[in-house]
């Protein structure tokens, strides 16, 4: 049961997504920026129709979304098992369910826009890093949580045999 509850965590990032990407689509319009903090923050509506950084645009719509559908089906699959297994640990979960909060975002987002809508704009100096979403970000951070985690955990060690 305990472990059900925990189904609130991906459930909730995935309403702030579609609550931001909703608030954004009524502010702006495609191409359309907004100054929040001149020179560093920006409210920049744009739509990704490839994937991570606009990669694979180059593909034609019809490889793109199978493409994108077999592999958000496998993650939500995959990912989603991690999440719901009896064993999972607390920092594990949280990791799970923000990665898993996110990718259901952005996939709803394919399949109902049939692109990402990404929104949050930053520069820092002269660099100007990619237009991202809510999504994108719990994506990260439950990637990061779970990568310390990794490098935290006691190493397993292998003993071979000798005949």
């Amino acid at each position: 049961m305990r472990r059900l509850l925990w189904l609130f965590l991906p459930a909730g990032v995935l309403a702030m997504d579609l609550a931001s990407k909703a608030w954004i689509l009524n502010l702006l319009a495609e191409g359309e920026s907004k100054p929040v903090i001149k020179g560093f923050f920006n409210l920049n509506l744009g739509f990704n129709r490839g994937a991570i950084f606009g990669s694979l645009t180059w593909l034609p719509a019809p490889a793109r979304v199978i493409l994108f559908a077999v592999a958000g089906l496998a993650a939500l699959f995959i990912i989603g098992r991690m999440f719901l297994e009896r064993g999972t640990a607390t920092l594990d979960r949280l990791a799970l369910g923000f990665i898993l909060g996110g990718i259901l975002g952005n996939s709803l987002d394919r399949y109902l826009r049939g692109a990402v809508v990404d929104f949050l704009d930053f520069v820092f100096g002269t660099w100007h890093y990619w237009t991202f979403n809510l999504a994108d970000s719990f994506i990260l951070v439950g990637v990061v949580l779970y990568g310390l985690r990794m490098l935290r955990a006691p190493k397993v060690e292998h003993r071979t045999t000798e005949n």
